[in-house]
Parts: C-alpha cells; structure tokens; sequence
C-alpha cells in the first residue's frame, strides 16, 4: 500500500482558534480597563432608598487619647467598643492615627476590632510626596 505524502498543514481550524482567543482578549480588555461591565438598567416606577452604611471616625492622638467623629471630648477603648457594636457589621471604621502615638494604642483598637469580628476599617493616610 502506498502511503500518501503530507506536504501542506489545513490552517482554516487554527484560524478558528485564534479568532476565539482574539475576541475573547478583546473583551477582557475592555473589562480590565474599565473596571465595569457597562449595564443599561431598566427603568422601575417605584425606585429602593439606597442604603448607605454608617460611618464611625475613630482618631488616635499623639498623646494617646481616643476621639471619636468630631467631639473632642476623649472616649476610652470600651465606649469605642459600644458604639461599634451598636453600628452593626455594616458599619465602616476611620481610623486616623497620629504617626507619632503609641503602636498599643493602635493595636487596642486593632483588638476590638478583631474580637467583634469586624471587618469594614480604612486607614487615613497622607500621600507621600
């Protein structure tokens, strides 16, 4: 039996996968770059309240002393803890400590966090120049 030579490779189903992969890393780009899939909702006669989670400014002074949202009256660790558990898990934690407090009173906070199983903190820092 004779065998029949090869001489030429079919490329039409190598074309086909790389058209896939072509759109398929169009589309991701395009994602990646914006951060969003653009979504045209729907329009709805009765419309939801948004819901925006609470907010509790914690600041750490140089000397120490903790003082919550704008009041300058100085709260302890324990008042801390209260009005945390009372905002819920939804709550977000501003912490904004001076650079030059104590690491403990950083980590006393950091605690009661942590033994409340809170998870929504953000750390208030300058932009280095």
């Amino acid at each position: 039996m004779k065998m029949k030579r090869i001489d030429s490779i079919n490329v039409i189903p190598f074309i086909d996968i790389m058209l896939v992969l072509l759109v398929m890393v169009l589309t991701t780009a395009t994602f990646i770059k914006t951060g969003v899939i653009p979504v045209d909702l729907p329009d709805a006669k009765g419309s939801a309240v948004e819901h925006k989670p609470s907010e509790l400014k914690l600041t750490i002074q140089k000397d120490g002393t903790l003082l919550m949202g704008e009041e300058k009256a100085p709260i302890s660790l324990e008042v801390f803890e209260q009005n945390v558990v009372k905002g819920g898990k939804e709550m977000t934690v501003v912490l904004y400590s001076d650079k030059d407090a104590a690491f403990q009173n950083f980590v006393g906070v950091m605690d009661v966090l942590k033994r409340l199983g809170h998870e929504q903190l953000y750390i208030v820092t300058d932009k280095q120049k």
